[in-house]
């Protein structure tokens, strides 16, 4: 693809348009970046790509300077059907995403790895997977630095692991991941797409482009994942939480609690030992097959997969662990932004749980909560824009019944006056922080203040 002299517009600032900005520069285009923010809101990034060289027009996207683009690219936060793209798009202009861009120049295989819920975790313990097999990798994508960063500069690598948004993937065209791992679907970002069929083809984008000597990874009880599955050119390995009651394929992997067992014909058979796995609950023992099975796939070393898995730590603000006062535990799932994420944190305990949800909706639906909470959590303290939905759907749910806070450090005030020694206290919100913090980070480093400040 030559880029040369191309005027390529890049729509969205921040740091993946920073990063693609960059790269066409670097292949010798004439680049526009366009944002709607102002400058002062986007901080360092405006002066960082005005070092670049480049037009840089803020405030908008002019119609005029798209229309003169020979390309566009857009940042994983610009939605792809906003009036601007669609009138480009209807003049010839192609519209692509960063991940569409970047795959283009990258000639080592690549690891892909999409799903609603466990991502991030599943892409960093491949990532150390393959590290540990004595790999050459490059972690990234939607988890730290941007695939883009990495392209036209892989000749020695050995894999890309990419961790993969509905986002990114709603504008790849040519994407072709040699593995692709898809861990579940569930309604989620039900406020930029249609419905939930509409985002669960957008998941099943990541299999398109496969070929018979590529790999599919599927959860194998999950339908709306299966239902993505079904007219696959590449090899399916699916994972099963538990065994099939008709014994299932023989390929892929079966979880138990204790152990996960890995068949791939021709590349792997074993079993995974979970005794001394730091990663706690029944998604996390998905995650870790999702992830065995494709470092089997790409000749990881199964003894190095072993030690991966007994020496990895939970992720901050995903069921991570903050302090323990006066014998109560509190934890920090700030990353659960929907109702799968709470219900699968929600099965990690047996003990007693006071749960703190609360923040932006988006799109959810909070009634399939109702039996989770009213099984496992004791008392619910609720807080920001979504209060009263949630108060609507699970308020009879818990057994010492709901609170409300105006704030995140009251609700960890009133959770811990709710709790007796041997209790969790668990923050798993299902919704966007964006009501109260800049993000879910943000979010997850008030809460760990908050239970610091505890006497």
């Amino acid at each position: 693809m030559d880029l040369r002299d191309k005027h390529v517009v890049v729509m969205g600032l921040a740091r993946t348009g920073l990063a693609v900005a960059r790269f066409l520069k670097s292949q010798g285009a004439r680049v526009t970046v366009t944002d709607q923010a102002t400058e002062k809101g986007l901080g360092h990034f405006a002066q960082e790509v005005r070092s670049l060289e480049v037009a840089l027009e803020l405030g908008g996207h002019r119609p005029d300077t798209l229309a003169a683009a020979h390309m566009i690219v857009i940042s994983p936060g610009v939605p792809h059907t906003i009036a601007p793209l669609e009138e480009a798009r209807r003049k010839g202009i192609p519209v692509i995403g960063e991940i569409e861009l970047s795959a283009r120049f990258i000639k080592a295989p690549i690891v892909a790895i999409s799903g609603t819920n466990g991502k991030t975790t599943t892409t960093e313990l491949l990532g150390r997977m393959l590290a540990a097999s004595g790999k050459r990798v490059f972690v990234g994508g939607n988890i730290g630095n941007p695939l883009i960063a990495i392209a036209g500069r892989d000749a020695e690598l050995d894999a890309i692991v990419a961790e993969i948004s509905s986002f990114q993937l709603d504008t790849t065209e040519t994407f072709r991941p040699h593995v692709a791992v898809l861990l579940n679907i569930s309604p989620d970002h039900l406020d930029r797409y249609d419905s939930v069929a509409a985002y669960a083809d957008s998941k099943g984008r990541l299999f398109r482009n496969q070929g018979p000597e590529d790999y599919a990874i599927c959860h194998g009880g999950d339908p709306l994942v299966q239902a993505q599955c079904r007219d696959l050119r590449a090899c399916l390995l699916n994972f099963y939480p538990q065994p099939p009651a008709n014994g299932g394929p023989g390929i892929g992997a079966i979880i138990t609690p204790k152990q996960i067992a890995i068949h791939i014909p021709g590349k792997a058979e074993g079993r995974i030992d979970l005794s001394q796995a730091p990663l706690m609950g029944p998604h996390n023992r998905e995650n870790i097959a999702a992830a065995t099975l494709a470092a089997m796939a790409v000749d990881a070393d199964l003894a190095a997969v072993q030690r991966t898995i007994n020496e990895f730590q939970t992720l901050a603000h995903r069921l991570e662990p903050v302090g323990t006062v006066n014998g109560v535990q509190f934890i920090n799932d700030s990353k659960a932004t929907n109702v799968d994420a709470v219900i699968r944190a929600l099965e990690c305990f047996d003990r007693p749980v006071v749960l703190i949800m609360g923040g932006r909706n988006k799109g959810y639906d909070f009634a399939p909560l109702f039996d989770h909470i009213r099984r496992r959590a004791k008392k619910l303290i609720v807080i920001g824009e979504a209060r009263d939905e949630i108060l609507e759907a699970v308020a009879q749910a818990p057994a010492q019944g709901t609170e409300t806070a105006v704030d995140l450090p009251e609700a960890v005030r009133r959770a811990f006056a709710a709790a007796q020694p041997g209790d969790t206290v668990l923050l798993s919100p299902a919704c966007a922080s964006f009501d109260m913090f800049a993000n879910y980070a943000e979010r997850g480093a008030t809460f760990r203040r908050a239970v610091g400040e505890l006497k």
